[in-house]
């Protein structure tokens, strides 16, 4: 893909200048030695009881003085990805579904991040808060992505962006909450399909996307386009369950096979239409 020299987004939060905020280790240890030195001086112990949740909480990382982001190369790439997603749904959202896009923002974040959704370690990868409307990745995934799953490739961590803003277009359309409002009518089992649907059709806006930015001459080939294929594939959940467990429980996906989150990344890419999102809650097959 390229992007050296093209604009750069200015919706890119970068707080990996914290590091992994502590939780129990430091930050939590200390609370507990305060707390019984003020027990030790007498404190109310109603007064201790208190004030006790707010010593044990961790530290927030939006009170704490900010560094300098840090400008390397990946993070530059990032940045224009994101504006890549900017000016595409920008011009598509008002034409497909007559309101203006409100573009998100995208936080980079090391080992363990606070979002509005709640804490998140860079275990559970990458991800949208609709809360606070933000995507957040630890781009350590990347390299995950590329020595786990054998998915490298800029295109590759392009692709996960734009399936992460993807959630970002469903949440501004209401199909997040509309989901989000039937898991008490619905059975783990079905609502736990209905989340593997919001999954595909997240692949299939990154399709949508990708259709878009390959129309832009010079920018992305048939390489670039292999390389979101191979990343798509290499993260379903029948592959990653076959290589985490040695079997595959259907039941337990999250995102999709390997051929469902290929075949409707493809799908998106063939006709660069998002009005078609829907027919990923309709039928398994395009």
């Amino acid at each position: 893909m390229r992007w050296e020299g093209r604009r750069q987004s200015d919706n890119v939060e970068d707080r990996r200048q914290f590091g992994a905020a502590p939780m129990l280790v430091g930050g939590g240890l200390l609370s507990i030695l305060l707390i019984l030195a003020l027990m030790f001086l007498g404190v109310d112990p109603q007064q201790i009881a208190q004030i006790a949740p707010e010593l044990a909480r961790p530290p927030d990382q939006a009170q704490q003085a900010p560094g300098q982001p840090v400008n390397d190369a990946l993070s530059q790439f990032i940045r224009v990805v994101v504006a890549d997603n900017e000016d595409v749904w920008g011009n598509l959202f008002p034409k497909a579904f007559g309101s203006h896009y409100a573009e998100p923002t995208l936080v980079l974040f090391t080992g363990q991040v606070k979002s509005a959704c709640g804490f998140a370690s860079a275990a559970a990868g990458p991800f949208y808060c609709p809360l606070d409307k933000k995507v957040y990745i630890d781009l350590a995934f990347y390299e995950e992505l590329k020595r786990r799953f054998g998915a490298p490739g800029d295109f590759a961590q392009a692709y996960v962006i734009a399936h992460e803003i993807g959630h970002h277009v469903q949440n501004q359309l209401g199909i997040s909450n509309k989901v989000q409002s039937m898991r008490q009518r619905l059975s783990e089992r079905d609502y736990n399909k209905l989340s593997v649907r919001m999954e595909l059709q997240a692949d299939f806006l990154a399709g949508v996307w990708a259709h878009h930015v390959a129309r832009y001459a010079g920018i992305v080939d048939e390489d670039d386009i292999r390389e979101a294929v191979n990343a798509a594939a290499a993260i379903g959940d029948d592959r990653i369950q076959k290589q985490s467990q040695g079997y595959i429980v259907p039941d337990a996906f999250t995102h999709g096979s390997s051929e469902q989150r290929v075949r409707w990344f493809l799908y998106g890419l063939k006709t660069g239409d998002p009005t078609l999102m829907d027919r990923a809650f309709e039928v398994d097959t395009p």
